[in-house]
């Protein structure tokens, strides 16, 4: 069955298509174009007034719907996947944060499982720690921590094609060898919770880590020792050309003001939205059942007030933090949020943007930049059609 989606401000690679039309068939996008079509049989959603914008690529997320990736049951990858995928994140990367590695091999097993499944929205694995730093470990469990081991993750990586990031921290020992092995396995390497200044962030692109981990997060700035000042691993990144981030756009991790500067210093191509969204996101009437964490002020933090733990975001809250408080221009928060974690995780030849061909992943946004619709690869998902008729 076709549907068309028509009346629409379509964001096309291009630019907005006013009041343009979005054939779906099978699954797939059969046309954009700026005119109304009527084709027999086909369903028609008016969404005159709103916005249709490619499905959200959720690229840094541990959980949510109040189970952890680390728990690496079906279950567990099923619940916290479709709660994010209510709220347009219609192709995901699980995020294990530090953990043992037989939990990681659970993992990656029921990772592989669910991604042989017709309509499935996971797009692979994604592995943070636990090879980090212990001084900028800030939530990570610290009983996991190491330094990079060859002996576990080759093994590991020669196993499976399911992991499609990695993140640690590159002045540990052993932290190049890491990257140049997992670049050559095309798997997106990126720094993380780490103290690196510029000799040290230079040589770690030169291996092969080419992302920064939540930007500005577990990372330090410009600062002195004694009466000597040095650049941190922030300035470090924006004088790395090549080097694309990723920004936790809560309105919480980050001030308006720091989204502000990334957008104008790394800008579109080079910037990712991520949640980082721990399991208590997108869980309503959930409860903290761990005296580890607080929620307070909408996020998550270690309880003695020592760190953030991570958002409780879902992806349409970045569009919105990054329009309404950031002030940037809509079709850029959602070319960061679908377009550019797209092309930096591999994924760009199918999802991210909508034209001829790709995968049907659409989000109608209205007027307020809220989720109305959800289309994942054609089909739209329960309890996300308010007002589309």
């Amino acid at each position: 069955m076709l549907t068309q989606i028509i009346n629409g401000h379509i964001l096309t690679p291009q630019g907005w298509l006013k009041d343009g039309s979005v054939l779906i068939s099978d699954g797939k996008i059969l046309e954009v174009t700026n005119s109304d079509l009527a084709v027999i049989g086909a369903t028609v959603i008016d969404a005159k007034g709103m916005y249709i914008v490619p499905g959200f690529v959720s690229m840094h997320v541990h959980g949510g719907a109040g189970h952890d990736f680390t728990e690496g049951t079906t279950e567990a990858f099923q619940k916290a996947t479709q709660a994010h995928l209510a709220h347009g994140a219609t192709s995901i990367f699980p995020t294990l944060s530090s953990t043992s590695f037989d939990n990681i091999k659970r993992a990656v097993t029921t990772c592989e499982e669910l991604m042989k499944a017709p309509g499935n929205i996971i797009q692979g694995l994604h592995i943070e720690g636990p090879y980090l730093n212990k001084k900028m470990a800030g939530a990570q469990w610290e009983e996991f921590l190491k330094d990079p081991d060859p002996e576990e993750y080759i093994p590991l990586l020669e196993s499976t094609q399911c992991v499609k990031r990695w993140d640690i921290s590159p002045e540990l020992p052993g932290g190049h060898d890491f990257a140049r092995y997992t670049r050559s396995k095309g798997i997106l390497t990126a720094v993380t919770h780490t103290e690196a200044e510029y000799p040290e962030i230079k040589a770690a692109f030169e291996a092969g880590f080419t992302h920064a981990a939540h930007f500005y997060n577990a990372m330090p700035g410009f600062h002195k020792r004694r009466e000597y000042k040095y650049e941190g691993t922030v300035e470090s990144v924006y004088l790395t050309d090549g080097m694309s981030v990723e920004v936790i756009a809560d309105g919480i991790h980050l001030p308006a003001t720091i989204l502000k500067l990334v957008y104008k210093l790394k800008g579109v191509e080079q910037t990712c939205l991520v949640t980082d969204a721990l399991k208590y996101a997108a869980n309503e009437g959930g409860t903290i059942d761990d005296p580890k964490y607080i929620i307070e002020n909408g996020v998550c933090k270690l309880a003695d007030h020592s760190s953030l733990a991570g958002s409780l975001a879902t992806m349409d809250v970045l569009i919105q933090t990054m329009v309404k408080k950031a002030a940037i221009p809509l079709a850029d928060a959602v070319r960061m949020a679908s377009e550019t974690p797209a092309k930096l995780i591999g994924i760009e030849s199918y999802k991210g943007t909508l034209q001829k061909g790709k995968d049907a992943d659409i989000v109608i946004l209205d007027k307020d930049i809220n989720v109305r619709c959800v289309f994942s690869q054609g089909k739209i998902v329960e309890g996300t059609n308010t007002m589309i008729h």
